[in-house]
């Protein structure tokens, strides 16, 4: 599946990571620091004594993804209306919120 984490902080990151290590296709939306974490070393979760690698796309903006199959919006209450604003490209017919 073609998936989207709208926001990679630590529930998004998270979230990401197990889908991705899963065999899904993930992308996330991310900004400042965390985007160029990703960028540069991709997204790894620490579970017990398991590493846990996900290989994931990261962007800066939703227009840069193309429709998903499905979108989880991981952010904080204050920026619902930046995902409003940006989340048509990532909409499809189908695309499951």
């Amino acid at each position: 599946m073609k998936l989207c984490v709208f926001g990679a902080g630590a529930v998004g990151g998270h979230i990401a990571t197990k889908l991705a290590a899963a065999g899904n296709d993930v992308s996330v939306v991310a900004r400042g620091t965390h985007l160029e974490a990703i960028k540069s070393r991709g997204l790894k979760l620490l579970h017990g004594q398991q590493t846990v690698v996900g290989k994931v796309r990261a962007a800066a903006r939703a227009d840069e993804l193309g429709a998903q199959d499905a979108v989880f919006v991981t952010l904080k209450a204050n920026l619902l209306e930046a995902f409003a604003e940006q989340s048509a490209p990532l909409l499809g017919r189908d695309t499951a919120v």
